[in-house]
């Protein structure tokens, strides 16, 4: 394994998860009395798990059939729409 690449990896997706919708809807689960703990634990490390295999498995089709710069550009310009969108509706 190489090491920098997977704090690289690791500390990205940490801190794009930290307080997004996921994160919030797993923290009102595990507010409620009848869930237990531990079973929401395992629901959301289970969704994220596989979510990510998703991730994995497209990223690498699409790396095949895309150029990394091409999708660089497509994700950056997508998340600036976004942040474009978000900031005129408010």
């Amino acid at each position: 394994m190489h090491l920098p690449a997977f704090l690289v990896v690791f500390f990205t997706v940490f801190v794009a998860e930290l307080g997004d919708k996921t994160q919030l809807a797993t923290m009102l689960y595990a507010a409620d009395e009848r869930h237990g703990k531990w079973m929401v634990f395992g629901a959301a490390a289970a969704a994220l798990v596989t979510t990510s295999a998703l991730g994995v498995v497209a990223g690498a089709w699409l790396g095949q059939q895309v150029s990394p710069r091409t999708m660089s550009w497509v994700a950056g310009s997508g998340f600036i729409g976004i942040g474009l969108w978000t900031i005129l509706r408010a």
